[in-house]
């Protein structure tokens, strides 16, 4: 898992460590939002009581934060890839040797997005992540 941390990324996470008081190695940039990557127990910590951290961070930040599980491995991946790209939904998502394939059904076009971004975004985190390339059928 290689991960590059730019000096803005860097900024986000101090901030978010700060706000929170929880430590991440993990911060991208995903459809216009913020997404940081915490461990599975500290999750609820980081939120805050009703969304009080994530609103703080939004409104100081003026983008949409979103707070995710890291993966523990490929087993994780179903998981992972719902929660960063959520609301948009998808059919089914299979891992073969060197990709991972997602259907999108009639979100298709919501998972590529205008001029591919979305895609784009996706398959650098997938790539950064897993060692894998992304695709959308």
């Amino acid at each position: 898992m290689v991960n590059t941390i730019d000096m803005q990324d860097m900024r986000y996470i101090n901030l978010f460590e700060k706000i929170m008081r929880v430590r991440t190695r993990f911060c991208f940039k995903y459809n216009e939002a913020i997404v940081f990557c915490v461990p599975k127990t500290q999750v609820a910590k980081a939120i805050g009581e009703r969304g009080r951290n994530i609103k703080k961070m939004s409104e100081i930040l003026g983008k949409k934060i979103k707070v995710v599980v890291v993966p523990n491995g490929i087993n994780d991946v179903e998981i992972f890839i719902k929660s960063v790209i959520s609301p948009v939904t998808f059919k089914n998502i299979e891992v073969k040797d060197n990709e991972i394939m997602v259907a999108g059904g009639s979100n298709k076009a919501a998972l590529i997005g205008r001029n591919k971004r979305r895609l784009l975004e996706m398959q650098k985190i997938v790539r950064n992540f897993f060692g894998k390339e992304f695709r959308v059928v």
